[in-house]
Order: C-alpha cells, then sequence, then structure tokens
C-alpha cells in the first residue's frame, strides 16, 4: 500500500487533520454542522444524519477533504477504517474494503466494489481512477449494497460526489512544493445566480520519480508523476422542485514507470534490491512494438453526467441519473526487473460505459421508500503486446547455454551473447513480440425496491431488493508466431497460443435476486444500534482463450460461477459529550469465491477457490477534549481468508485474502488554537500501525509485506480568518522502507518484482481563497 493509516470513520472525520500534503483550504475549526450528529449522507438515496443509517458507513464532506488536503484515491484509506485504496498505478488501483480487494484489469470479469462518480457506476478497474479535488462528500459503506448501488457492490462502495455549482461568486487557487520536485496547482471558480450556476474546478500535480533508473534509454526516474484534472458543472434550477445537473471531467495521467523492480538480478549498484535503483531498460523496440519508448502510463479518461431531480408532489421525487465514460490507458513495464531484454510488456485498455437510472423516491412521517430500474452498458478491451529477444529469453528462462546466466553481479545482462551463440554467429538478435486482446462487453438491467417503516419515533425497519439481468460477452484474439531459434514450438512464451487471425467469442447469461434487511434503533437522540443482514454477488466470469486440438486453434472457455457474499452485521454509533465513537462487529460467508492467479503464460485468470469467510470488529474514538485540541483513535481486526480443508481448491486452503492485515490501528492528536486576531496555528502528528500482509494467493512469505508503523506530521498558520494559509507537512517522517506490492507479472515466470513504498515526502503549500 502506498499508504498505511487508518484515521477514522464519519464519526471522527470532523474531529481529524490530514498528515497529507498540500491542503487545499484553510484549516480552521470545522463548522457545526460538520459534527457527527448532523453530517448529512444519501447512501439510502435520502438525505439522512450519518448517524441514522442503519449500516456501516463511512463520510468524509468536501469541506473536510479540503481542510484535510486528501487529494489522490489511495488517500482515501487515511480516513476510512476497514478501507484500503493501493495505488500500483493510476492504471491499476486496487479497492480493498474488509481485506477484500478489486483490482481485475481483465475486460471479462467483473469488479467486487463498486466505484460511484457522481451516482453512476465507474467500477472497471483500468477506467476508475479518479482525482480527488473539489468534492462535495465522499461516502463509504460497508458490506454488500447491491440494493442501493448495484451488483458490484458485493463487499461495499465508494461514492465520490462532486461539488455542485452554488449561487454568487466564490474561488480559490492552492499552490505547492516538495521534495522530488513536487508541484501543485490547483483551485475553483464558481458564479451563478439562483437560478443557474456554473464551477470549474482544476487539479495540476507534479513530482519527480523516487526510484531511480540506471537505464541510459529511460528519460525520467520511476514513479513520476504528472496528473492532470478538469471538471466544468452547470446547475440549472427552472424552479423550485426541479434541479439539473450537467457536469464534465477530464482526467489525465502523463506518469513516471512503475518500479517493478527484480528480487534476483542485480545492478550496477549492487546485488538486488527492492529499495534501491532499478535497471529496467524496456525493449529497444518499444516505440513500434508496445507504443511508447520510455515506460509509464498514457491515460485519458472522459465523463459526462447528466442528473434531474423533479419533486413531484411534497412526498414524491423523481430523480434521473445518466452517465457516459470513455477511457484509453497505455502503460509499458519491464516485467522481469532487470536490464534484460527479457519480459518487456504493455497493456493497452480501452472501453467505454454509459448507465442510465430512474428511480421514484416517497417520504413520509412512517414510510421512506425508493424504486427502480437501471440500464448499464460497457464495452472494453485489453490489450497486452509483448516484446523480447529470442535468446534472451531462452537463457534467462531455461539456462540454454550453462554457465552463460542471464544477469550477473555486476549488473551485465550475459544472456545478451545467447542468440550468437547459440546460431553460430550468425545472428546476434532476434527480436519477438506477440500480443493479446481479451474483451468484454456486458450488459445489465435491473430493477429495485427499498422501503423503511418507522413504527415509532425510536425504531426503523428496512427491507430491500434488486433483481438483475445479465448478458456478458467475451472475445479473445492473439497474434502469436513460432519463434526462430525453436521452430518446431509454437510460442516463444510457453501457454501462448495463436488464435490464426480469428477472434474468438463467447457468451454467458445470468440472474440474480440480491436482498437486504436492516433494524435500527435510537437509544437516545445521539446514539443508535442497528442490525444488518445482505446478499451479496460478483458476476459469473465467461473466461475466453485459446488452445490448440490436433494442431489447430480452438475457443477454449472456462465458465466461472458467481461469487456469493451473506454479510452479517451488528453495530453501534454514538455521541457523548465531548466523545464520539462507534464499534461494529460483522462476519462475511463466501461461496465460489473468486482469486486471481498469475500465469506463466503473462496472462492473469480467474479460478473459484470455493468457501471463504471473513470476521472483523471496528472501532473508532474521538474526543474534543478542548476548543483547541482534539484527539482520536481506531482500530480494526479481521480473521478472514480462504476456509481451511478446502477440498475444492486446496491451493488455497487456509490462505489469507491479498492485502488483507490482521490489525490496523491509527492515534493523532491536532491543536488547533488562535494566536493572534484572525490567525491560528494548527498541527497533526498521527502514527498509523498495520500487521502483516500477503500480496498474492497462495500465500508466501517472500511476497509480503511484515507490519509496518508510520509517523506523519502537518502544520501550519491561517491568516485574515482562513483567507490565507502556509503549511508544511511531512509523510513517512522516519523514511521507513516498505512495500507496495510483490510477485507481478514477473512471479509468473519465476522472478517475482518489488515495488517499494513512497519515501519521506515533505513540503509546503499556500493557499488563497477569494
Amino acid at each position: 500500500m502506498k499508504k498505511t493509516f487508518l484515521l477514522g470513520s464519519a464519526l471522527t472525520s470532523s474531529l481529524l487533520f490530514s498528515a497529507n500534503a498540500f491542503a487545499q483550504e484553510a484549516n480552521v475549526p470545522a463548522p457545526e454542522e460538520q459534527s457527527p450528529d448532523t453530517i448529512v449522507v444519501t447512501a439510502q438515496k435520502f438525505e439522512q444524519k450519518l448517524v441514522d443509517v442503519p449500516i456501516t458507513i463511512s463520510a468524509v464532506t468536501g469541506d473536510r477533504i479540503r481542510e484535510l488536503g486528501v487529494s489522490d484515491l489511495d488517500e482515501l484509506s487515511a480516513y476510512v477504517p476497514g478501507l484500503n485504496i493501493q495505488e500500483q498505478s493510476a492504471n491499476n488501483p486496487g479497492v480493498v474494503i474488509r481485506g477484500i480487494t478489486s483490482d481485475s484489469g481483465s475486460a471479462q470479469q467483473g469488479p467486487r466494489v463498486t466505484l460511484y462518480y457522481n451516482g453512476v457506476d465507474i467500477s472497471r478497474s483500468r477506467g476508475s481512477y479518479q482525482a480527488i479535488y473539489d468534492l462535495e462528500r465522499v461516502e463509504v459503506i460497508k458490506g454488500p449494497q447491491a440494493t442501493l448501488f448495484g451488483t458490484a457492490s458485493a463487499v461495499g462502495a465508494i461514492s465520490l460526489v462532486s461539488a455542485r455549482p452554488q449561487e454568487g461568486f466564490s474561488a480559490s487557487v492552492t499552490g505547492g512544493i516538495g521534495n522530488y520536485s513536487q508541484t501543485l496547482l490547483s483551485g475553483y471558480v464558481n458564479a451563478g445566480s439562483d437560478t443557474i450556476a456554473a464551477r470549474l474546478a482544476f487539479e495540476w500535480r507534479t513530482r519527480d520519480g523516487y526510484v531511480e533508473n540506471l537505464a541510459v534509454s529511460q528519460e525520467e526516474d520511476l514513479y513520476a508523476q504528472d496528473q492532470l484534472g478538469l471538471r466544468a458543472s452547470i446547475r440549472w434550477k427552472p424552479s423550485d422542485r426541479v434541479t439539473v445537473d450537467l457536469i464534465g471531467t477530464y482526467d489525465r495521467q502523463r506518469n513516471g514507470g512503475t518500479p517493478f523492480i527484480s528480487g534476483t538480478y542485480a545492478t550496477a549498484s549492487g546485488p538486488a534490491n527492492p529499495f534501491g535503483d532499478a535497471n529496467l531498460g524496456g525493449s529497444p523496440l518499444s516505440a513500434s512494438v508496445l507504443g511508447n519508448s520510455q515506460l509509464g502510463l498514457n491515460r485519458d479518461v472522459y465523463d459526462a453526467n447528466l442528473t434531474v431531480a423533479a419533486e413531484l408532489t411534497d412526498e414524491i421525487t423523481f430523480t434521473t441519473v445518466n452517465g457516459y465514460r470513455e477511457f484509453d490507458s497505455r502503460e509499458v513495464f519491464d516485467a522481469d526487473g532487470g536490464p534484460a531484454w527479457y519480459l518487456e510488456f504493455a497493456e493497452n485498455a480501452k472501453g467505454w460505459q454509459a448507465s442510465h437510472e430512474g428511480r421514484f423516491s416517497y417520504m413520509s412521517d412512517t414510510i421512506r421508500a425508493s424504486a427502480g430500474w437501471n440500464v448499464f452498458k460497457e464495452d472494453g478491451t485489453q490489450a497486452v503486446p509483448f516484446s523480447s529477444e529470442e535468446g534472451t529469453f531462452l537463457q534467462c528462462a531455461a539456462n540454454i547455454i550453462p554457465g552463460l546466466g542471464c544477469v550477473n553481479s555486476a549488473g551485465v545482462v550475459t544472456a545478451a551473447q545467447a542468440t550468437a551463440l547459440a546460431t553460430g554467429g550468425r545472428f546476434t538478435q532476434i527480436p519477438y513480440s506477440s500480443e493479446f486482446i481479451n474483451g468484454g462487453e456486458n450488459t445489465a438491467y435491473s430493477v429495485f425496491a427499498d422501503a423503511t417503516w418507522i413504527p415509532t419515533p425510536a425504531l426503523e425497519v428496512t427491507v430491500g431488493a434488486r433483481y438483475v439481468w445479465e448478458d456478458r460477452t467475451s472475445t479473445f484474439f492473439a497474434r502469436v508466431p513460432r519463434p526462430a531459434l525453436n521452430p518446431t514450438a509454437t510460442s516463444l512464451v510457453p501457454g501462448q497460443v495463436d488464435t490464426g487471425g480469428q477472434t474468438f467469442t463467447a457468451s454467458g447469461k445470468s440472474n440474480a435476486f440480491l436482498p437486504r434487511f436492516n433494524v435500527l434503533y435510537r437509544l437516545g437522540d445521539r446514539t443508535n444500534v442497528f442490525a444488518t443482514i445482505s446478499k451479496g454477488r460478483r458476476s459469473p466470469v465467461v473466461q475466453l482463450s485459446a488452445a490448440r486440438v490436433n494442431g489447430t486453434p480452438q475457443a477454449n472457455v472456462q465458465s466461472v460461477p458467481e461469487e456469493k457474499v451473506w454479510n452479517y452485521e451488528v453495530g453501534l454509533k454514538g455521541a457523548a459529550g465531548p466523545v464520539a465513537g462507534s464499534i461494529g462487529v460483522y462476519y462475511q460467508k463466501y461461496d465460489g469465491f473468486q482469486v486471481s492467479v498469475q500465469q506463466a503464460n503473462g496472462t492473469t485468470v480467474t479460478q473459484s477457490a470455493g468457501t471463504a469467510s471473513n470476521l472483523g470488529v471496528e472501532a473508532e474514538v474521538a474526543v474534543k477534549a478542548s476548543d483547541w485540541l482534539q484527539l482520536f483513535g481506531n482500530v480494526g481486526y479481521i480473521n478472514g481468508g480462504i476456509d481451511e480443508d478446502n477440498t475444492f481448491a486446496p491451493t488455497f486452503s487456509g490462505a489469507r485474502f491479498r492485502l488483507q492485515p490482521e490489525w490496523q490501528a491509527a492515534g493523532g492528536f491536532t491543536i488547533n488554537t488562535p494566536v493572534a486576531d484572525g490567525v491560528r496555528f494548527f498541527i497533526t502528528p498521527t502514527v498509523t500501525h498495520r500487521s502483516k500482509i500477503f500480496f498474492e494467493l497462495p500465500n508466501r512469505d517472500l511476497l509480503s509485506q511484515k507490519a509496518v508503523t508510520l509517523v506523519n506530521v502537518r502544520g501550519g498558520v491561517s491568516f485574515a480568518d482562513g483567507k490565507y494559509e502556509i503549511s508544511a507537512f511531512m509523510r513517512n517522517l522516519t523514511d521507513k522502507d516498505y512495500l507496495l506490492d510483490a510477485g507481478n507479472t514477473g512471479g509468473a515466470f519465476g522472478i517475482p518484482t518489488f515495488i517499494p513504498a513512497e519515501p519521506r515526502m515533505f513540503g509546503a503549500a499556500l493557499t488563497a481563497r477569494f
């Protein structure tokens, strides 16, 4: 993980200040409406106080997000217990709720965690990353939420809602600098009347890479950033009962390469070291074969949203949410983690999705109810081209010239001599390339209804369900030439099969009924207990590849059954005097748990690992000790994984889930005090802890990260009643070395690679508000 934070929930978020960089607004005390008793969410499609929602939900409002300085998708992990977002790159975010991840890049497989952006599902992994700036709020809903957020929310949902245009004029601008040449320029301009208003928001963020790349062919170090986000919004209110929102968003990344550092091959700087220099030269034919001469990510995302809400009567409202999203990303990466022209890949993911939802809502003193329909359509492809040099590949993979080796202790690629030795000097290099493309087209229709009965002011009972029909079509194409050095073989990479110029196609249909039941009882004005039972589902996978039968390429279809989960949960949340907190206990039972496994041919396939379970406890507390001092802390415990004595998939028996820690905890305090007229001083130190995690299934100690404890701090001074602010920050104050990920594509070839997490980062920012 890039961060190992677990710094609070909606009940504590109003008391927290981030240790993250570049706060975008003044760090002044939270307004009264930010208190746990009054923070408002719409997870159940109605505006409700957070404490009154009978599900486990964490929320951070836009004002608090700006004050905390949250600016990247993975930084959400800092404020939500049970949530980890591992951003290997913007093209490959791993979203983990309660230890269950959703990060498959295959166009043929559906996600587990629903990401919603302005009410529209954007869960497809390669198109889901969305820069976090100028948001109205973020809601993280835990446990299966198919009734409220669609079938992809098998383990939970994250809803991002951008700030809407408002009446009047306002503006803000922030500039920041830091080590590794960090720069930030962000802000917004808002103008309008009570009838029509517009808002333009932006963020441009750059940084040099923090892993030095010794390869002379590469122009920048690894994990450099160049990210731009633009959003234009228009709000039209033709009457008091009708609101129309039109939002357009553009998101762009031109980021440096991911540091897949070999644990096997040395560099000129010394033995293989995940926290040392890298030597990733990529392919000399990278521009023509992989699409870019440089390692890194080129990604563009376009998003449009039209939402109309009309109050038909005092009790009935009709809302329609319509969205279109298109993404195009190409990432070039060096999978062997060393200097050899060996495992050089790219991933070109393209796709679009369109959705329409209509919903009627009814509210009275004793009934809250909603019902509607949803249509969702997506079409995407994942192309993976491969480049290598035949002699180098065969030498590094199979040691065809005994004693020659692959890369020696000085970082010299001895395998580069293999082609000349194998051909008696006739050839010095034999370039090789292949490509496979998987495609997925999914159409889903669903109807849903949800009703809450309030027989007394103290009791609420909720019943809901969604019925969904899905039609999934998968495609597969592969260009796999025969290698010149081994003409009897059908491919250089074992297991790759040429489709003979054909694109194979396979389809599958499915349906599901997904209910939920909730009970909430008010112990007092500020304290509630609740219980939840809900069912989640990950769609069946129509997994399509190619196989050779009697010398002829044939479609290889593997139908992976749906993954089902039942979630049982009880909790208490509330406040008494200056203390606010919550505690919840949950148990989840999975049937047909789907796992993604790297294959030796460079592909990732989905398998069913049988049954699995998850038992966890989450607790947090926040204390407002005085007007200038707040303290906070939380802890999460998870005992989960594939069930032991698993006869269906014994390889995974007893394994913990990928990226799932047993323990997470965090604590800190905030001092925010006036020091002169209109001037405030603020500082927030935090300590976070995460226990050991495994990066892959089955679990291996080599591909794991031991417990990590981080120290962070942020502080500064605001002037003119918050109109101006100067702040400074430091993350990973002790410069702790720890891993973001391990294994990866190289691991499938027996040479796992390691990605180092962020080192010590520090910087300063200046904010002005108008």
